[in-house]
């Protein structure tokens, strides 16, 4: 059986991605603190196979103990397993020198600490068992430039890049058949970016040209991001390690 197994699947392009695997007969494991009843009936009107596990990406010792727990779900009967670690949070948006340490540790924790988890366990799962696993961390823009009021959130995605890179680096090296990818989607019309535009000018500079970006329909739905996803992952010619833009691939 093939396994699709997303984080933050409750909304946004995690939602959507769960949805269109779903469509292409692919069990969905859908993580996330609260399970989407609308995710739920899309795999009951779709008659597909779906699961949810609850869990908060925030706490190390619980992303271990859930993920081990897919695991033992998955390898089971597994031809191939997708992996896509889309949960991420923008928050603190604010300047160095007024950082909210809680949020710091939460920005961290969600957007760096799980998805380096996650794939290690999963890395070693198809060590052990021979099953390939396809794994997609989703990054974004800001992991390549500085943007004025995101430090954490450009520091983490930065991080994921490089983690990306050196896993898809020692997995060419060891001639696996396993894949780590980046994803970055762009700008879409999530609830990130609502965040976004409630914050203030003092903390991010670059407020009203989000604003704009909302105003003049220059958002992509979650669904035409998620459509650019499926299809790259579903592929057999993924470069490992290789950061890949959605502007690229629509």
């Amino acid at each position: 059986m093939k396994y699709a197994i997303i984080t933050g699947a409750s909304r946004g392009l995690g939602a959507a991605a769960a949805q269109q695997m779903l469509e292409k007969d692919i069990h969905v494991v859908s993580v996330s603190r609260n399970e989407s009843s609308l995710l739920k009936q899309a795999a009951e009107h779709a008659g597909g196979s779906y699961s949810h596990f609850s869990c908060d990406l925030a706490a190390a010792d619980q992303v271990q103990s859930v993920f081990s727990k897919i695991a033992e779900f998955v390898f089971k009967d597994a031809e191939i397993v997708y992996v896509i670690n889309n949960a991420g949070v923008i928050e603190p948006i604010e300047v160095g020198g007024e950082l909210d340490p809680s949020l710091v540790q939460t920005n961290v924790h969600v957007n760096l600490t799980a998805p380096i988890l996650i794939s290690n366990l999963f890395l070693q799962k198809a060590k052990d068992t021979g099953c390939k696993v396809v794994i997609a961390n989703v990054t974004s823009g800001a992991a390549e430039r500085p943007i004025h009021g995101w430090s954490i959130y450009c520091s983490t995605k930065a991080a994921v890049n490089m983690f990306t890179m050196t896993a898809g680096l020692e997995l060419e090296q060891n001639g696996s058949p396993s894949r780590v990818i980046a994803f970055s989607p762009g700008i879409m019309d999530t609830d990130m970016q609502s965040t976004i535009r409630s914050s203030n000018e003092e903390a991010f500079a670059d407020l009203e040209t989000f604003r704009k970006y909302k105003e003049s329909g220059s958002l992509r739905s979650p669904d035409v991001v998620a459509g650019a996803l499926v299809k790259l992952i579903l592929a057999d010619s993924l470069e490992n390690g290789m950061i890949y833009r959605v502007n690229d691939l629509l």
